[in-house]
């Protein structure tokens, strides 16, 4: 393992830092408890960031321990107290579901998972997003919420081709760090996100040109042309230039859910990842500044008449290769920014 340069590691510090103070606004009266591994470099810049931000935090190797220990130093924090993840991979305390059984707790939590999936200058991307400016990520963030929730129409021009919401969407929901509002402080990391979608499922028809989707691994894939895809009423009803690693996911879908639903609209606000400056690991790349959709009929940030939450099983991320944004005839998105 190749230790990633001391300059990543000053930057990690700075970028930990910001999130500490104005996103998860931290106390230095209040505990914090940091488990970590140190299977990638990544995992163990992060580590080395956090001691510098949180001199007086408990700092757990989880290989190194049994669950129990780790459990036990969460059972000792009181609400508002911060748990940080560090991981490789993902974590797994036997059935306690980590993220889910802190908030329950009202601990403040931060998550940094899949590390290992961004070795080499991925890393170095990936603690260049984790750069946190409250001015433009609130900023747009709110502004693009007002847009989406008062808009009749909205257009995805994806060079050449038209994907139509004709109904309005739905109250768009924030991910950009102000947890004034939340129940829940915190999350997973990087940040920069807004996401909504159509308020009828079947008013959403057209074409959309796909530069980028999540494969059956999670994991970015960048066909080496756009792949179209043609949507009816909310369904996905065939492709244009499409894969075999496209194909693999459409099918996946359609052999557990039937037919495959387009359901969120996700608008990124993260600058650091562009069309070109990509991360392998599909659920951080998510915040790509640009717009991506669902493919598959889970999204249990809404309810819709059509789908049965029990038997929605999929949520693939698919990035729209796209020219702008238009909403009510406004254009909120051109040249990879956002225009509010």
């Amino acid at each position: 393992m190749t230790a990633l340069p001391e300059a990543a590691i000053d930057l990690a510090t700075q970028n930990v830092r910001d999130i500490l103070t104005h996103a998860i606004e931290h106390q230095p009266t209040q505990a914090a408890v940091v488990v970590w591994d140190g299977q990638c470099a990544l995992a163990v810049a992060l580590t080395q960031a956090y001691h510098c931000c949180l001199p007086d935090a408990t700092f757990i190797d989880f290989d190194s321990v049994e669950p129990a220990t780790v459990r036990a130093e969460f059972e000792r924090l009181v609400p508002g107290d911060l748990v940080v993840l560090i991981q490789s991979t993902s974590f797994r305390l036997d059935a306690f579901r980590i993220r889910v059984e802190l908030f329950k707790r009202s601990l403040k939590v931060i998550e940094h998972p899949h590390l290992s999936r961004m070795p080499g200058n991925e890393a170095l991307l990936y603690i260049e997003s984790l750069a946190y400016d409250p001015a433009y990520v609130r900023g747009v963030g709110h502004a693009l919420k007002a847009r989406f929730d008062s808009a009749k129409v909205g257009v995805i021009n994806s060079f050449g081709e038209q994907l139509i919401f004709s109904s309005g969407f739905e109250p768009a929901k924030l991910n950009v760090g102000d947890y004034s509002q939340m129940h829940n402080v915190g999350g997973q990391f990087p940040i920069g996100e807004v996401f909504t979608e159509s308020k009828d499922l079947e008013a959403l028809n057209g074409r959309v040109r796909l530069s980028i989707f999540g494969d059956t691994s999670f994991t970015v894939n960048k066909p080496a042309h756009p792949i179209t895809l043609i949507v009816q009423k909310g369904r996905v009803t065939g492709t244009v230039d499409s894969t075999p690693e496209f194909d693999l996911v459409l099918a996946n879908i359609r052999a557990i859910e039937g037919e495959i639903w387009v359901r969120e609209v996700g608008l990124g606000l993260n600058r650091t990842f562009t069309q070109d400056r990509l991360v392998s690991d599909i659920g951080t790349y998510e915040r790509m500044c640009g717009v991506h959709l669902s493919l598959g009929a889970k999204h249990g940030s809404y309810n819709k008449p059509q789908i049965k939450k029990a038997a929605a099983r999929f949520h693939v991320d698919v990035f729209a290769f796209t020219e702008t944004v238009t909403l009510d005839d406004e254009v909120i998105y051109r040249d990879g920014a956002w225009l509010v």
